[in-house]
């Protein structure tokens, strides 16, 4: 498993439409074709993805998020920067947990200053301004890789309540 991946799978969760192309989803992300597929191919091995590639497996994904992501993809705090409000810091979650850190994905002349958290790929910035339920999931997985245990229960929630609540199928086409 790459980073990555994890955004890839993410993302295809995050779409409301019916009917995904990997070109849809590289674009989105700015990664490429190839990029994805091999992304894929990964997590089908891993048992993220169903063999034709088309479904996630939404139980797999909330269980390794949940157990595994902060021991295969951890993060430490960097400096204070300026960038994109992540973790505890999502507006999702800024009224519920009252903290003096703030963490974000740095981006030059972003909206806020706190301790940087590198993200899971270099694009994702990008990406979560334009997918706002993106946005969402993957802050609440930083949650996972830097919070304390009751940041880490409202996360689990949330990723519960977004992850395993599927509204519709998803469906690949290449």
């Amino acid at each position: 498993m790459r980073p990555q991946d994890i955004v890839i799978l993410l993302a295809i969760i995050s779409n409301k439409k019916k009917d995904w192309f990997i070109k849809d989803l590289a674009n989105s992300l700015s990664i490429s074709q190839s990029e994805v597929s091999e992304s894929l191919n990964r997590s089908q091995v891993a048992g993220l993805i169903d063999h034709n590639k088309r479904r996630v497996n939404r139980h797999a994904l909330y269980e390794f998020l949940q157990f595994g992501l902060p021991y295969v993809f951890p993060v430490q705090p960097g400096p204070v920067v300026s960038g994109v409000p992540t973790a505890h810091s999502h507006p999702l979650l800024k009224d519920k947990i009252i903290s003096d850190q703030y963490y974000v994905w740095p981006e030059q002349g972003g909206p806020v200053r706190g301790f940087a958290i590198e993200p899971l790929y270099s694009k994702q910035v990008k990406a979560v301004k334009e997918n706002s339920e993106l946005y969402k999931l993957l802050a609440m997985v930083d949650v996972l890789r830097v919070g304390n245990r009751r940041e880490t229960k409202l996360a689990i929630d949330i990723l519960n309540s977004n992850i395993l609540h599927e509204p519709s199928s998803e469906h690949h086409q290449d």
